[in-house]
């Protein structure tokens, strides 16, 4: 019995060949006793149906540390298959122990010198958007496909070695309004924003890591200090859009930006067209592309919890 793979549109940012073998490795590692013996790709321009055998074996996958194939994968859906359990918080645990595994172990007060924004961006006075903890970067990447001339993009990671891959990907695919550092968002946002010539008219913080002990709960990315930076570099009529798949982690980012009243209010009180649940959490993705881990998430049957800010002027 054949067993399928679907993958999304992101199939573009990189090769067929490595696309195959990141669901070669992520099938293995995560379900050997059941071996994967043919595989089904769609996107906007192919659609492959190969016996995995014939074309593996010849495949290297260079853009994928060795140790850590599969954590990269994590993206990629079983479609005929489920290897999904149960339990929703079990997943959402396991998932981000797994992440946390695979990542390198950044210093918390890593911080980055602010680039010269004339040379990382065609233009420098285009609106800008950040997204915070961006990851892979395949996100901020196919928003600058779409925005190529409209938009500059910039991604905050703290991981160095996603950073180093998504920049390989950014010069490969020739995108000159996207650009992606190293750097702790908690420590350099504001000597960061601060220095770009054009508006910051979009913030992203989507499913940052959720630290679950209490005791880590200080580590989450989203803390007084950065929402205040955020706030006050946020152009007016700009917007912040934040999302978990973990309640408790949503909740928390929300009674942060709810408590700026003064400067923000949600977006249902500006723009009723875009649906909200009897709790006020944004029901669909306003931005039309999902990131790697809410995709991961949503495939699992975890809720997202969304909430979307505006800047306005009292």
């Amino acid at each position: 019995m054949f067993r399928y793979l679907h993958f999304s549109p992101l199939l573009s940012l990189l090769t067929f060949e490595h696309f195959v073998a990141m669901a070669y490795y992520y099938l293995y590692s995560t379900i050997p006793k059941k071996p994967l013996t043919s595989f089904f790709i769609s996107s906007p321009h192919i659609i492959f149906k190969y016996s995995l055998h014939k074309f593996v074996p010849s495949t290297t996958p260079s853009l994928f540390p060795s140790r850590h194939r599969s954590k990269y994968c994590t993206w990629v859906s079983a479609v005929s298959c489920s290897v999904a359990e149960t339990d929703e918080q079990h997943h959402i645990a396991r998932y981000w122990q797994s992440s946390n595994k695979a990542a390198c172990q950044p210093s918390a007060t890593c911080s980055h010198e602010v680039p010269n924004w004339k040379e990382v961006f065609r233009d420098a006075t285009l609106p800008l958007m950040v997204d915070i903890g961006s990851g892979s970067g395949r996100f901020l990447m196919w928003l600058a496909k779409r925005n190529s001339s409209s938009k500059n993009f910039l991604g905050l990671e703290i991981r160095p070695k996603l950073v180093t891959r998504a920049e390989y990907w950014v010069n490969e695919l020739g995108l000159k309004n996207v650009h992606f550092i190293s750097t702790n968002a908690m420590v350099s946002f504001q000597r960061l924003v601060s220095t770009y010539p054009g508006p910051l008219m979009l913030v992203s913080i989507l499913c940052p890591d959720p630290h679950f002990k209490k005791k880590h709960h200080k580590r989450r990315v989203v803390q007084k200090p950065l929402v205040e930076s955020i706030v006050n570099n946020l152009a007016h009529g700009g917007q912040i859009f934040i999302q978990s798949d973990v309640l408790d982690v949503a909740v928390d980012m929300r009674n942060y930006f709810d408590d700026v009243s003064n400067k923000l209010v949600h977006i249902d009180s500006v723009d009723p067209s875009l649906p909200c649940d009897g709790d006020g959490w944004v029901l669909n993705n306003p931005m039309g592309i999902r990131t790697e881990r809410e995709i991961h998430a949503e495939f699992e049957g975890c809720k997202i919890y969304r909430r979307v800010y505006q800047k306005v002027q009292h």
